[in-house]
């Protein structure tokens, strides 16, 4: 368990669209409380799975379970290492475009009819702004985890690079992976109805609804950079892992996973 005091919570522009977690920063250490429901299993099964991909240790960000206590209460969490080093900063697309161009990328993307273009304007744009040539292949990678893991809050503000005192630029590692597998069970997803007619019914944020037609397109257009190399075994493993959720939690968590494995047998 970490305590977190009042001087070490820390709030940022790029909030979630369903709410703030309790965040803070501690001994290099960044924490995230559960907010609207399990986010911080979602981020924990998530990239436990992701170390079995071809995805290399430093592009995506590594949570642990936790217990988080602030003032007289005791959360359920996860805690990861702050990956930003001497002067490197977050810097999301949404205030990279606002800054650059006067308007905010989400205002941008949805100016454009076609959905092709929304994600080829987006990639060709960070490209010209920072030099990372590579976007295109980056973008692929994130829609094609936030298809698998139903992460539905990857807007723009969640979509980030890294920029450092000199003004150049890199990738930034993919994080904020809590609104993934159906987390939300205070509002959309609630304990109780069937995971499957859930998953219908969850929209992505970044260039239009549909995670099966902007994965599509990153895919036709840049190519199919992941791929994803755990078994139902590991899956089960990693949910051992994480029993103190509790069966029900646990066991759709599971019906999730398998099922989008069943769907995306393509990315194995």
């Amino acid at each position: 368990m970490i305590e977190l005091l009042e001087e070490e919570l820390r709030s940022f522009s790029r909030q979630s669209s369903k709410g703030n977690q309790l965040k803070g920063c501690k001994d290099g250490k960044w924490y995230k409380a559960d907010y609207a429901g399990y986010e911080g299993l979602s981020e924990y099964v998530i990239s436990a799975l992701l170390t079995k991909s071809s995805l290399t240790e430093d592009e995506f960000v590594k949570y642990e379970l936790t217990d988080i206590k602030y003032k007289d209460s005791v959360l359920k969490g996860v805690e990861s290492n702050d990956f930003l080093h001497d002067d490197w900063q977050i810097v999301t697309l949404e205030r990279l475009f606002k800054t650059r161009y006067g308007r905010g990328l989400n205002s941008i993307i949805y100016s454009i009819e076609d959905h092709t273009d929304r994600v080829r304007n987006l990639v060709e744009q960070v490209i010209r702004i920072t030099g990372i040539e590579d976007f295109g292949q980056y973008i692929q990678k994130m829609f094609a985890i936030d298809a698998f893991f139903l992460n539905e809050d990857r807007h723009t503000h969640n979509i980030a690079v890294l920029m450092n005192g000199k003004g150049e630029y890199k990738k930034c590692p993919i994080f904020d992976n809590g609104a993934g597998l159906l987390s939300d069970t205070t509002l959309d997803y609630p304990l109780g109805k069937d995971p499957i007619v859930l998953m219908g019914t969850v929209q992505s944020k970044s260039v239009c609804q549909s995670f099966e037609e902007q994965l599509e397109i990153a895919e036709r257009v840049y190519g199919n950079n992941i791929k994803f190399d755990f078994t139902k075994k590991d899956v089960e493993k990693t949910l051992k892992a994480s029993d103190k959720y509790g069966s029900e939690v646990i066991d759709r968590v599971r019906d999730v996973i398998f099922e989008q494995m069943r769907k995306y047998s393509y990315l194995f």
